[in-house]
């Protein structure tokens, strides 16, 4: 293994997680835009405990690894830099509308493909190409002009965009910054969780919830320890599918010229994963569109999607999970844009407008 270049391995070990990533996920119909869904058509919240449960592991997990000096979490781009928060609500808006249209998150479309659902083979591209194209390509330059107006640089006044950096900043010693914030996000969510006896009386959530949470500081540990080479470290990442799709779409087109990294990895992972899961439990089946309304739905929400997700610099995964495992001020302003991108795109499927579907959202209350 030694004598393997350090993206193989880190590569080798990011498709072995993605594996488990995806078949707990299929396996556990774990997924943020059914979650949504349940709550606003059902009143059921067992899902998005679920969820939360995800970000309480990967929040206390991560926060634990950081401390004993396993990883550098402030070396992430989630803590990296200026606030983004302009980029995080733009883009968790778009995102979470896009993913009501496209029928899930990023991480939702992997999932699908594994389970043979060719909509989303379609969804993937479009996600991948328009995630490139605000990346690099034709909406990027107006992706760097909103940064460079909107971001809020915190150089100079904490050491990150971390709540525990920021409340460092305040006065607070640094130890208990860390882990009064650690301890009042990981512990509030369990509570969150565990209070509600439908929650408790639900192995499958439960299950869901432990294992994909702890896939986050798995991902941290392959490329913070495992891909922690001397001459040719790794970048310390974790799960996030938006970009990582893009990436995939690159390599896949420039195999010869392209050296995998973790996000390729584990993307193929995740369908792999899913596809050995959706075997054994024998649900696999081929879907396809049901009519052009359904497609162009597919196509609008993929590219919502694609251009959302780079702009939040993130996904309900990216952001919901890895970014707010590192308790990031732009992971929560980009996860709270995305529930209520998410929450509006339901209600658009409900009234077929957006100015009556944004006008339905805040007459829930």
């Amino acid at each position: 293994m030694s004598e393997l270049p350090i993206s193989t391995v880190v590569g080798l070990a990011a498709f072995l997680v993605g594996i488990v990533f995806g078949a707990t996920a299929q396996r556990t119909n774990f997924c943020t835009m059914g979650a949504l869904s349940d709550i606003v058509f059902m009143g059921d919240w067992n899902r998005f405990r679920a969820w939360m449960l995800a970000v309480a592991v990967g929040v206390l997990a991560t926060q634990a690894m950081d401390a004993a000096g396993l990883i550098t979490i402030g070396k992430s781009i989630y803590l990296a830099g200026a606030i983004a928060w302009a980029g995080a609500v733009l883009g968790g808006l778009m995102f979470g509308f896009g993913m009501t249209l496209a029928g899930g998150c990023g991480n939702k479309t992997l999932v699908r493909i594994g389970g043979g659902n060719l909509k989303s083979v379609m969804t993937f591209m479009i996600v991948g190409l328009f995630a490139y194209m605000t990346l690099k390509g034709l909406i990027g330059l107006a992706r760097v002009q909103l940064e460079a107006v909107a971001n809020v640089p915190v150089a100079g006044i904490a050491a990150n965009q971390g709540i525990p950096a920021l409340l460092a900043a305040m006065g607070l010693p640094k130890d208990i910054a860390q882990w009064g914030a650690t301890l009042a996000v990981g512990l509030g969510l369990l509570v969150f969780c565990f209070k509600d006896h439908e929650f408790r009386s639900s192995p499958r959530d439960i299950i869901g919830g432990l294992i994909i949470g702890l896939m986050v500081p798995a991902g941290w540990w392959v490329t913070g320890v495992l891909g922690n080479d001397e001459f040719d470290p790794t970048p310390l990442s974790s799960f996030t599918f938006v970009a990582p799709i893009g990436d995939t779409l690159q390599y896949l087109m420039t195999f010869s010229g392209s050296t995998i990294n973790f996000g390729i990895a584990a993307v193929g992972g995740v369908i792999a994963g899913s596809f050995l899961s959706s075997i054994t439990s024998k649900s696999f089946h081929i879907e396809a569109f049901s009519d052009a309304p359904d497609m162009l739905r597919h196509m609008l929400g993929a590219a919502l999607m694609g251009t959302g997700g780079v702009l939040a610099m993130g996904c309900t995964i990216g952001q919901g999970l890895t970014g707010m495992s590192t308790l990031s001020l732009t992971s929560l302003i980009a996860l709270a844009s995305i529930l209520f991108g998410g929450v509006w795109g339901l209600k658009y499927m409900e009234e077929g407008s957006v100015g009556g579907a944004l006008k339905a959202v805040f007459a829930r209350g």
